[in-house]
């Protein structure tokens, strides 16, 4: 890759499938210039290949999915020389996360394998879906450490869980266990480690099940609509609904259905 990285990630298509791997196993996968730079080049693939139909992210081994900013990195910093800050500060610019990818046209399901923390939290609050081993915790500790989860933690837990529930959570830094999170409706299903990827696979293949066109449309609706009032949500014509209207898939659905087959999606 580009500018030196180092392969802390992994990125797989399978089919329409795209899997991404955060690969720091032995920092529970916490986040560096390096590993961010190399999330947003995947997920600029994601967006622009057209045979990519949704993504799974996931992080290697079984402790954690991801445990937040690299803050021994952040020491790091501080030491380094002005060479090495130039290169970090390069990869940074370069760098643009899912969290602030408002509205990334395509589905996500995060594979949340064991403590989403802080940043690996706010990576999982950007995705659509959350499937969880039954060991997993998910928490915003930063101010514990002096800090606040200021990568839209702080907006996004309160719109998904509840405002006093969230802030129940921000304030103290306490995390929560997988089956409390699904109890609030932050993940979708908890099942034990060893039915980790049955569980994300059966999402997956219900997912590929539908047009693509027709996912994407329902996501920018719902996802846009949530920023206004119900009447000007619904009457609101988005470009992926105009898109989708005039598609080969919107003909090809009713008639399959007719014909009492399988559709054939083409995704145009």
């Amino acid at each position: 890759m580009a500018g030196g990285t180092q392969n802390v990630s992994k990125f797989e298509v399978d089919g329409h499938v795209a899997r991404i791997t955060l690969n720091r196993p032995e920092a529970m996968n916490s986040l560096n210039p390096e590993l961010r730079w190399e999330l947003s080049q995947h997920y600029d693939e994601i967006e622009r290949n057209d045979d990519i139909w949704l993504a799974v992210v996931t992080g290697a081994g079984d402790r954690a999915f991801c445990a937040g900013a690299d803050l021994k990195h952040r020491a790091r910093e501080r030491d380094a020389d002005a060479e090495q800050k130039a290169y970090w500060e390069k990869l940074v610019g370069e760098t643009k996360s899912l969290i602030e990818r408002w509205h990334f046209p395509k589905p996500i399901i995060a594979r949340v394998n064991g403590f989403a923390l802080g940043g690996g939290l706010e990576q999982a609050l950007a995705c659509d879906i959350i499937v969880a081993a039954d060991h997993a915790e998910f928490g915003l500790p930063e101010p514990r450490r002096g800090l606040i989860a200021g990568s839209a933690g702080v907006h996004r837990l309160p719109r998904q869980i509840g405002l006093k529930t969230a802030m129940g959570y921000m304030l103290t830094g306490r995390h929560m266990t997988a089956a409390r999170a699904y109890e609030l409706g932050l993940v979708n299903q908890v099942v034990p480690l060893d039915q980790l990827d049955a569980a994300v696979d059966e999402w997956v293949a219900d997912i590929v099940r539908c047009a693509p066109l027709a996912v994407r449309a329902t996501k920018e609706a719902a996802m846009k609509g949530l920023d206004y009032p119900l009447a000007q949500a619904y009457y609101t014509l988005h470009d992926g609904e105009r898109k989708r209207r005039l598609s080969e898939d919107a003909l090809e659905g009713p008639r399959a259905f007719a014909e009492k087959r399988a559709p054939n999606w083409k995704g145009r």
